[in-house]
């Protein structure tokens, strides 16, 4: 295959996917749960498995399920790379950028939130939890060689007010996992865990001269992105919690069929696949309802075990980034 790595583009959630970004599987918990100011947003059955791992590295504490978190990783970057996709890795952090984080901790595991793609504009935002504000820099490196070169629009959010630890303060906060594309229209989760008003009020002003609509989408205050509650497949098709979505589908989507899901499996993370086009979506095993249901109307289904990922919030479609979506 041909490198796309000098085109930056993404026209839509399931336009399909030819350069994208893998995560990196790093996870070094705060010192002090009281210090995230909200509760850890984690897989239902994890709570008792991340207890332990407070101001500890989670791969010490869990050596198997760290082998197992990267392998996961591993596996979905081989089955992109057989539909022919450029895979790209952000590098691991440093130890001076350890030492850094101090009793905030770190986290390299969810690619999708520190920065994002829409049309031919790629944007680092501002994560509102401490573990997760530096998650960015592992993947400047990329962005030096990837989008500068390229014609693409490269920016970032404003820095956020200062707080102390436990206050998130006043952002703006914007995050990709909050962030879906559909051509011109852009929807804009908001729960108040993760982006905040401010941050997509920035993203409608920097948009809106290049002929994008930005929509915010009302999120209960449990849910921690957009994307943990719905999911573009196809035009027309759309996986959804009605639970996790009290104002309904956006308006651009209404009409739209919708794969429903309930409340325990969204938070399983059964709306957070990846379509690598609009014909082949990729799900964990724990959702073969909902990938029969896929399948039932034409679509092929990849099944990769993501129940490591699964603990700390998060599935496929947090786990990548893409870079040219054409």
């Amino acid at each position: 295959m041909v490198a796309n790595s000098l085109q930056v583009r993404v026209e839509s959630e399931f336009a399909p996917l030819r350069t994208v970004v893998v995560s990196q599987s790093e996870f070094h918990a705060p010192a002090r749960a009281d210090i995230l100011g909200h509760s850890m947003p984690v897989e239902p059955g994890a709570v008792d498995i991340l207890e332990a791992v407070w101001g500890k590295d989670f791969g010490e504490v869990y050596p198997d399920k760290q082998r197992r978190f990267e392998a996961e990783r591993e596996e979905l970057a081989a089955v992109l790379r057989r539909h022919g996709v450029e895979v790209l890795r952000p590098r691991l952090f440093t130890d001076v950028e350890k030492r850094a984080a101090g009793d905030a901790g770190y986290a390299n595991f969810f690619v999708r939130d520190p920065w994002f793609t829409v049309g031919d504009h790629v944007i680092e935002g501002v994560l509102q939890f401490p573990h997760r504000r530096m998650e960015v820099l592992p993947s400047r490196d990329l962005l030096w060689e990837h989008v500068m070169p390229s014609d693409a629009h490269y920016t970032a959010l404003p820095q956020p007010g200062l707080a102390p630890l436990g206050h998130a303060g006043p952002g703006p906060f914007l995050e990709g996992g909050d962030v879906l594309v559909l051509g011109k229209h852009v929807f804009v989760g908001l729960s108040g865990m993760a982006s905040n008003g401010i941050g997509y009020r920035w993203l409608a002003k920097y948009l809106r001269p290049f002929g994008f609509e930005v929509t915010p989408v009302r999120l209960p205050a449990h849910v921690l992105h957009l994307d943990c509650a719905l999911s573009l497949v196809r035009d027309g098709l759309v996986i959804a919690c009605p639970e996790r979505l009290p104002d309904g589908l956006p308006a651009p989507l209404r009409g739209w069929e919708a794969i429903e899901v309930g409340e325990d499996e969204a938070a399983a993370m059964a709306t957070n696949g990846l379509p690598i086009d609009s014909a082949t979506y990729i799900t964990d095993p724990e959702f073969t309802r909902v990938g029969e249901q896929l399948a039932a109307r034409g679509i092929t289904v990849e099944y990769i075990d993501f129940s490591v990922s699964r603990l700390f919030g998060g599935a496929f479609r947090c786990s990548t980034q893409p870079l040219l979506r054409a």
